[in-house]
């Protein structure tokens, strides 16, 4: 063979210094992973050897140029054969010998050199002869398939890049990858700078690509949907981020939250310029493998894309329920709850470091502010870095002072969100209704200004001023469905009332200098029904409870029945007339005991009179029945999310007809209509239903309105309940006896012991006594119907007159939001159960704090604290809070003064508003939001959008609101739209139907 054979190879060395540059290579190059080695057939190799050492350079053992041919299944593909085995069917030579091999002999003319790297495996490096090989295609044209190999330390995105080249996707493009193995099950790989090997790639698997859709929706998630509805979100354009979330079912807390953040800029650009890609942080063991980051980024490039009506967040709030699991399900929820997760959970999603450091934070000890805060500033840069320090952090300075050694301790902390309080007021107002001892004077309803830490004496003094009865004359009760639930002592506290209970306050009589010790009884009123109630078994007769309970104050000694039938006909005299001399009223007694026989013939309470038409309008209200103790029920009917509070007032009616004045009420006219309870003012409902309960009901239980109170008001409200459906026993099980009847005086009413809950009671009372003295006593009195009818004016019992009290207009409450900042930063004392550790002390102790805002972030949120929650009290504070749209100042609040030009200002103009609407239980959130690009105000109520306008921003309802700083804020690059009134605001919507919305009329866009 002769030179000219090695054309393609320079002219090489002597064979000796061959030998030895190869053999020194080869002796002292060790495997480091990533470097690069050469396959080469083992006969070449050992030709080569034997023709450096024995031969020359016209030796016929020349080996000529380097042939891998052995090695190749074919010469078409190049494809390696299995199973081939190193040192026997080929050498592994180091990059630097090959490339000294490859220039001396060159290589057969279209043969690939066989480059191979060297991989790290659990536990050994080794050169990867039979490297991943890989089947790859588009998600749109699955078809067309090709196959390349890659490094099992080749990253994930080395092989996106392969594909993008291969598959000619155009520069730019949003793309993510899938692993199908072969079971043919699809798996998201999200991390592209992870390697082959670590992402459990293997020969044989396919790699799918996918790129992301105009409208922000990737093509292996859009949803089955009508086609109609498919081709309208196909042609709708419209304005980029004025999109609707729908309501997957009480999600309206999620909507509003991320409304709010999709209209805050600098967040909404960095998503959808894709800068996030380059920063997801899945090993951040705080954060959730970027799922978080992902699923939100879909949600917001499909509401800025411009092509949907509204978005259905269904697979965010997947992810959402995922990582906190107070999210799962589907209760109402709390949107700065949300919000608070989802900016922390962003925030580990997107951190910068990948590896946070032990730092030991420092106490200033009489440094400087300003290096102190420069210091912890630096500090949680160092461990904390991403665009969500970069937009929403600042700093806070907080100062503790020990109230024994004066010990001052001062740090700086960073924070995402202000929470500041709102001026709670140490008064309530509380409306009532006071009973006279007047028996003509109708209930006068007055509203009354008490401690909300008072008593229930207080209560009472309120009232004193105003009708001149003292408050030792006074008791208080609770009315719930014409009983007590509770009568009151004087030193009770009046948080365990709350406002939607129906208070009564009676007048009690004082009789003058006498020893006789008083009674204070509790009358209730009954009417028997006209039947048997045969279906029990029994022979008695069912009774129902109806109009408003007296409590009368008795001598012991006049508790007769004769004695308290007069009694209580003189205190019912306004609407219980007395028959006139021509109404002689007879009836035939039965010969035994006439007491004995009402016994048997009242069993209490019946459960089956349906509620009068006075109602709200609703569902079908009746009590509960005997078999029903549902503690959700509402009585009421209306579960809107903002709940009139006073669905179960005593029916009574307004009267002001006449020109009397009574104890300082002045009568008025007003006739609440029995169609329509619920009117606008402070007189909503003042009643309760008039119907009662029976034993033999069939009707569904009426519904309690749902309120957010405390447990022990919970615990009421469900007390109620039962004892509204506490079944009725008869008093008597033994069928009357026939007896001879002889004619007497009928009475208009018969008197009965009963319990607190109206039930008739077997026992007498002491002594020939109508009533048992050994607890608090009860009586009712049993109505015939006839009776009732004839002499019984229930129109006038239901009266009512309003007290001048009630016509003064209740302000709203107005503060500044200037008040509600200054507010937090003003001294408090820690609490026992939060004490401070005093390092001169040794002890821990009740220090006073102070907190100060030293720095502000770029977009400024405050979250407006409208929850008051104490050891007593839980309630929603619905003062107006009045926000600036522009030109919010901190200059005044700022410690941190501007010492150089490059200090930022301190003005701030406002972006958004979460809203919510209604009580603590339940309720509707909407928000306000501005548009980046046209600089609009929207209203987004679930997957509504209206137009708003300014003045309708601030509201009672405002509760997290969202400030970007002047300096920050681009121009709107479009013109207004067209507000006209065709297409102006709507009504807002306050009520919580949270249902999802219907599938076909909006576009679902999920991702995996």
């Amino acid at each position: 063979m002769t030179a000219n054979s090695r054309c393609s190879a320079a002219e090489p060395p002597g064979l000796e210094t061959q030998r030895r540059e190869i053999e020194s290579l080869l002796r002292e190059c060790e495997l480091r992973a990533g470097d690069t080695w050469y396959v080469v057939e083992r006969r070449w190799y050992e030709q080569w050897k034997e023709f450096v050492e024995n031969g020359d350079q016209n030796s016929s053992s020349f080996p000529g140029q380097i042939d891998n041919t052995e090695l190749f299944e074919d010469l078409d593909s190049y494809h390696l054969k299995e199973r081939l085995v190193e040192n026997e069917d080929f050498m592994l030579v180091p990059a630097e010998a090959w490339h000294k091999l490859l220039a001396w002999y060159g290589m057969v003319e279209g043969q690939p050199p066989l480059e191979r790297k060297v991989v790290d495996l659990p536990s050994t490096l080794k050169v990867e002869v039979y490297p991943v090989e890989i089947f790859l295609c588009l998600h749109c044209n699955m078809e067309n398939v090709i196959t390349a190999q890659f490094s099992r330390t080749d990253s994930i995105q080395s092989i996106q890049r392969a594909m993008c080249d291969a598959f000619s996707v155009p520069p730019g493009s949003e793309c993510r990858l899938w692993m199908k193995s072969s079971d043919s099950s699809c798996e998201r790989l999200r991390n592209i700078h992870v390697s082959v090997l670590d992402a459990c790639l293997s020969s044989g698997m396919t790699v799918i690509m996918e790129t992301r859709n105009a409208d922000g929706t990737w093509p292996s998630s859009r949803p089955q949907i009508m086609r109609n509805s498919v081709e309208e979100q196909d042609s709708y354009r419209g304005q980029p981020g004025v999109c609707g979330l729908t309501n997957l079912g009480n999600t309206c807390f999620m909507n509003s939250a991320l409304q709010c953040l999709s209209n805050t800029p600098p967040l909404t650009e960095y998503f959808l310029q894709s800068s996030y890609l380059e920063e997801l942080n899945f090993t951040n063991p705080l954060g959730m493998k970027g799922e978080i980051a992902e699923a939100y980024a879909d949600v917001i490039k499909q509401m800025w894309s411009g092509r949907h009506y509204s978005v259905v967040p269904r697979v965010f709030k997947t992810k959402v329920g995922h990582f906190a699991s107070q999210f799962l399900g589907y209760q109402q929820h709390d949107s700065q709850e949300l919000l608070s997760f989802l900016l922390d959970g962003l925030h580990e999603d997107l951190n910068r470091v990948k590896n946070k450091e032990y730092i030991e934070l420092r106490d200033a000890d009489g440094r400087p502010d300003q290096e102190v805060a420069e210091e912890a500033w630096r500090n949680h840069r160092r461990r904390n870095d991403s665009v969500i320090v970069d937009t929403f952090h600042g700093l806070f300075k907080s100062t503790l002072v020990c109230p024994e050694c004066r010990k001052i301790s001062v740090t700086f902390d960073p924070f995402c969100y202000l929470s500041v309080p709102l001026p709670v007021s140490k008064e309530r107002i509380m409306e009532v209704f006071f009973v006279s001892l007047d028996p003509y004077a109708k209930p006068a309803q007055h509203r009354v200004v008490v401690p909300k830490a008072g008593k229930v004496s207080d209560l009472c003094s309120a009232l004193s001023e105003m009708t001149n009865v003292p408050p030792s004359q006074m008791v208080v009760a609770d009315v719930f469905n014409h009983r007590f639930y509770k009568i009151y002592n004087a030193d009770e506290s009046l948080s365990c009332i709350l406002d939607r209970d129906d208070i009564f306050v009676y007048e009690l009589s004082v009789l003058e200098e006498q020893q006789e010790e008083q009674v204070l009884l509790a009358l209730y009123l009954r009417e028997r029904s006209h039947y048997r109630d045969y279906g029990s078994g029994s022979s008695s007769y069912g009774t129902t409870l109806f109009g408003h309970p007296l409590l009368l104050s008795v001598p012991r000694s006049s508790c007769s029945q004769e004695a308290l039938y007069n009694l209580f006909l003189q205190r019912l005299a306004r609407y219980v007339r007395p028959p006139n001399s021509s109404e002689e009223l007879e009836e035939e007694e039965e010969d035994d005991d006439e007491e004995e026989l009402y016994k048997t013939q009242t069993n209490g309470i019946s459960d089956d009179e349906e509620q009068e038409d006075g109602e709200k309008a609703g569902p079908s209200q009746t009590e509960p029945c005997c078999g029903d103790t549902s503690a959700d029920s509402q009585s009421g009917g209306n579960a809107v999310a903002e709940p009139h509070p006073n669905l179960n007032h005593a029916h009574l009616t307004l009267d002001h007809g006449d020109p009397e004045t009574e104890n300082g009420s002045q009568n008025q006219t007003e006739s609440l209509c029995s169609t329509n309870a619920e009117t606008s003012n402070s007189t909503d409902n003042p009643r309760k239903d008039t119907g009662g309960t029976t034993d033999t009901g069939a009707q569904p239980p009426a519904e309690r309105p749902q309120q957010h109170c405390k447990t022990t008001e919970e615990e009421k409200e469900e007390d109620k309940q039962e004892e509204a459906c506490s079944p009725s026993l008869p008093a008597n099980e033994q069928p009357a006896k026939r007896r001879a009847r002889r004619k007497r005086r009928k009475s208009l009413f018969t008197i009965q012991a009963v319990n607190s809950n109206g039930t008739t009671e077997r026992g007498t009372g002491e002594g020939g006594s109508a009533v048992s003295f050994s607890s608090q006593p009860y009586v009712a009195i049993d109505w015939d119907p006839e009776m009732k009818k004839r002499f019984y004016n229930e129109n006038e019992a239901e009266k009512y007159m309003k007290h001048a009290s009630m016509e003064v207009p209740q302000q709203q409450t107005t503060v500044q939001l200037q008040e509600c900042i200054e507010l937090f930063t003003t001294v408090e004392t820690l609490e026992e159960e939060n004490p401070w550790y005093c390092p001169v002390c040794k002890k821990h102790q009740l220090a006073t704090k102070k907190l100060d805002l030293w720095s502000l972030p770029e977009v400024l949120i405050i979250h407006l604290k409208r929850f008051s929650y104490t050891k007593f009290t839980r309630e929603k504070l619905d003062s107006i809070v009045d926000f600036p749209l522009r030109d919010l100042d901190f200059s005044g609040c700022l410690l941190k003064k501007s010492l150089s030009n490059g200090e930022p200002p301190s003005r701030y103009d406002l972006i958004a508003v979460s809203n919510h609407y209604g009580g603590l239980r339940d309720g509707h959130y909407t928000s306000y939001a501005c548009n980046k690009d046209n600089g609009q105000w929207y209203y987004f109520d679930d997957s509504k959008v209206t137009y708003a306008q300014e003045d309708q921003i601030v509201t009672n309802a405002a509760y997290v609101l969202f400030y970007h700083r002047q300096d920050k804020i681009r121009k709107p690059t479009l013109p207004a739209p067209n507000t006209s009134p065709a297409n102006d605001i709507t009504s807002c919507k306050e009520d919580d139907d949270d249902t999802e919305q219907g599938a076909a009329s909006y576009a679902t866009m999920e991702t995996d």
